[in-house]
């Protein structure tokens, strides 16, 4: 497993655990967690060995004196995907869940080392073969594929086994970590399986809805809970949206080096649970009814929520390009997002990345650092028009190719696994994969014609939408931020910030009813 996954708690730490836990003893051969189990605690070391197994016995790390043992799921209730057990006589702290998320907010050195080193192990758990669910289902399977993409945008580990399920059911079948199993499930069953997502009720009714959990639908969500506003968030596919997915994010405020979507969206998830907001996912909104005092949300499960405000941070999805046989590729050898199990996967293939933006450039530099031979393939006279100065600098120090007028007119290989393309200068270059950032487009269909809107579909605001507020829609009370807005810069901490100054209009929106009702 990738480091650091087994660092040290300093004395002081230690000392700040064992003031909200209980000292505890194990033996040579207990187990103190195992695959599939609901809850355990965090674990901090002061005598002996944790070795972490997978569910057939086969080692994964060991942690000693003054390490911890956990990763992500302790903190999100999700199912246990290893198996603790102890090698050498054991003395530790036991802390439970809800003890550790409090001393985490409390205690900035303890909760940087905590939240790195989970994430780091979950981004690890990602590589090991065996770990995870199971997921069985032929890639000729559009179910298959799709609960692919869901599972990989959550950040669960997983084993596909590209075969057609036993006894005909119908794929894909998901064997489940510690036994069990579902036939084609949702995705929505998938995620409350293993112990994610909140279950909503037939109708809610809140303060204030979130449509999209990407950074604008988590920063709106923690504000407004923080502020005292009953706050719900539904996302349709995995809280982070596109940000979550990116592996480094260079150029974001107090950070200097960086943080991983993964971080990001960990900490923003975890500080919207701190301040009571309620996020639930996979829930689709698939109509807007809009009301003098409450304005219905409908979502594809046959759920509505009725907020007395609402902000729309539905983000853009990926743009795919117009050729033949495209989705033949997909999940093999054509990617959307580069993260570990996509790096992996290419070794040191020849890959193309398609897209002139700064998506593109930190997708080409992190393959690159993996050890793949990257060409970056963009349709622009030069790539500065669209790309930031370091990552242009960051494409040369790592090699990357740069073809300048370079789009593909077709893609060649067999059996869904990439060998060439052509170019529509009649070029062909051998690639073995394929990662796309061509932008997005919005998700506002859902809409029909209740929000003004511009030629490309993005919510029009404030004086454009016939609004006082800046960030409020052509609905009183509905309020737009992020990627989905017209006129937006399409920058994480952009999309951060306009999520936060929506909260401010919010409350205005909500004390003007107030006095026109009262």
């Amino acid at each position: 497993m990738a480091a650091p996954v087994s660092p040290s708690l300093s004395a002081a730490q230690l000392e700040t655990l064992a003031a909200l836990g209980e000292e505890r003893t194990a033996a040579v051969g207990d187990v103190l967690f195992r695959v599939g189990d609901t809850t355990y605690p965090f674990i901090a070391i002061l005598e002996g060995e944790v070795t972490i197994v997978d569910a057939a016995g086969n080692e994964i790390v060991r942690d000693g004196a003054s390490g911890f043992v956990g990763e992500l799921n302790l903190l999100s209730g999700q199912t246990v995907l290893v198996t603790a057990l102890v090698t050498q006589p054991l003395r530790y702290i036991a802390v439970k869940r809800d003890a550790l998320r409090a001393v985490l907010f409390e205690d900035a050195s303890l909760s940087d080392l905590v939240l790195a080193t989970f994430i780091a192990r979950r981004e690890a758990l990602q590589t090991v073969e065996g770990v995870g669910l199971e997921i069985v289902g032929p890639r000729s399977s559009e179910a298959t594929m799709q609960l692919l993409d869901f599972v990989r945008a959550n950040r669960l580990p997983f084993t596909w086994h590209e075969t057609d399920p036993p006894d005909g059911a119908e794929p894909p079948l998901v064997r489940l970590p510690g036994g069990g199993e579902l036939q084609h499930p949702s995705r929505g069953e998938v995620l409350r399986a293993v112990g994610i997502g909140r279950e909503l009720a037939p109708r809610e009714e809140v303060d204030l809805l979130v449509v999209g959990g990407g950074p604008a639908g988590l920063a709106a969500a923690v504000y407004g809970a923080s502020e005292g506003l009953d706050t719900l968030v539904v996302e349709s596919t995995a809280l982070g949206g596109q940000a979550g997915s990116s592996r480094r994010i260079e150029n974001y405020l107090g950070f200097p080096a960086g943080i991983s979507g993964t971080e990001l969206t960990s900490r923003a998830v975890s500080q919207a649970h701190k301040f009571g907001a309620r996020p639930a996912t996979p829930y689709r909104a698939i109509a807007l009814e809009p009301g003098d005092l409450l304005h219905v949300i409908r979502l594809e499960e046959g759920h509505e929520i009725a907020a007395r405000a609402v902000v729309l941070a539905t983000g853009a999805s990926y743009r795919r390009l117009p050729l033949d046989d495209l989705s033949d590729y997909e999940g093999s050898s054509v990617f959307y997002a580069a993260g570990p199990p996509e790096a992996r996967l290419c070794g040191a293939a020849r890959v193309a990345v398609v897209g002139g933006g700064n998506s593109a450039g930190q997708a080409a530099v992190w393959l690159a650092r993996g050890g793949a031979l990257v060409t970056l393939l963009h349709r622009r006279a030069d790539l500065a028009e669209t790309m930031s100065d370091y990552l242009l600098r960051e494409l040369e120090r790592y090699g990357v190719a740069v073809r300048d007028r370079s789009e593909i007119a077709a893609l060649h290989g067999t059996d869904g696994l990439l060998e060439a393309v052509t170019l529509k200068s009649g070029e062909r270059l051998p690639f073995s994969f394929l990662f796309f950032f061509l932008g997005a487009q919005p998700c506002t269909e859902w809409l029909g014609d209740t929000e003004a809107r511009d030629a490309d579909g993005f919510i029009l605001t404030g004086s454009a939408a016939g609004a006082d507020n800046l960030l409020e829609t052509s609905v009183p009370g509905i309020f737009a931020a992020g990627d989905v807005r017209s006129g937006s810069t399409k920058r994480c901490a952009t999309a951060v910030g306009e999520g936060s100054m929506a909260v401010q209009f919010v409350h205005r929106h909500l004390a003007a009813a107030k006095a026109r009702v009262g």
